[in-house]
């Protein structure tokens, strides 16, 4: 494989994203979907409908060869495989930053990329600048604040995949100032629990974050709509729930990149009098 990268094909938004904040996109010749392209914060996604490849899952290899593909930088997951793409003999490169339990940890990628497109300086640039920026915000909450206790997400199917202690979130929380409630689950991924055992934990947590896409946001009712024991909680009662929807808000695309963004976002919620007059860029305070 020749550096600086050459014709790359991406599976996910959040290498779309990078490589669009390294002022790469001319690279990219193929995507998953137009869905991970458009929230791009350089705005070039308009002129690349006819990038798309098919889906991850599932791309049009014969597509690949003709545009010249030399690079397919995706996102690995256990006991995964890349079927066809793996036959033709171009390098695959696995992106595993969504694997850091540390935000900044997953910034620091930044300049692998920027080995590989040539982009050294701008992306250790970047860097520094992320977390001075992470680092000044987290230094706003101090230790004898009070800690708001917090759940996170909603259930799915017959789980709710709660995110482990050691987890970039949990992590962001606790840098945020909040006290999260299922801190205790081993690991740096998510946790599938039973609603229950949920229920039972978290019953009079003070405050509770969900994401979800959809093309309006979601108000109380629709939340009770979904599954009416969620106004058992105390923070449904409340009134203390807040909420982000990735479908009208770049939300995984940024966050790797920029968790001083999302920090910032989470310090509002927990403690809006360090924040006062700022504007959320993710989360909003959920609706009746």
């Amino acid at each position: 494989m020749q550096v600086p990268a050459q014709n790359v094909v991406v599976y996910t938004s959040v290498h779309a994203a990078i490589i669009d904040q390294l002022g790469e996109t001319g690279r990219i010749i193929a995507f998953a979907s137009l869905a991970i392209w458009t929230p791009l914060p350089s705005g070039k996604a308009e002129s690349r409908t006819d990038c798309r490849y098919g889906r991850a899952t599932a791309p049009n290899v014969e597509m690949m060869i003709d545009k010249g593909a030399e690079l397919v930088i995706v996102s690995p997951f256990q006991n995964s495989g890349y079927g066809p793409v793996e036959k033709l003999g171009i390098p695959i490169i696995e992106g595993a930053d969504y694997m850091e339990s540390l935000p900044l940890g997953r910034t620091e990628w930044i300049r692998f990329y920027g080995m590989l497109f040539g982009k050294e300086a701008l992306a250790d640039s970047i860097f520094r600048q992320t977390e001075k920026s992470y680092l000044d915000l987290k230094q706003l909450v101090t230790a004898d604040m009070p800690r708001p206790t917090v759940i996170s997400e909603k259930k799915f199917g017959a789980s709710w995949f709660m995110p482990a202690g050691d987890s970039y979130i949990a992590n962001m929380y606790a840098d945020a100032g909040a006290d999260y409630v299922f801190k205790e689950l081993p690991g740096a991924g998510s946790t599938p629990l039973a609603f229950e055992t949920v229920l039972d934990r978290a019953i009079h947590a003070d405050m509770w974050l969900i994401k979800y896409n959809q093309s309006e946001d979601m108000t109380y009712g629709d939340l009770r709509a979904e599954y009416a024991p969620y106004e058992n909680f105390d923070a449904f009662k409340n009134r203390r729930i807040y909420s982000c929807n990735t479908g009208l808000v770049p939300y995984y695309e940024e966050f790797p990149l920029h968790p001083d963004y999302l920090l910032k976002d989470l310090i509002w919620v927990f403690h809006p009098e360090l924040l006062p007059g700022y504007s959320p860029r993710y989360y909003r305070k959920m609706q009746d």
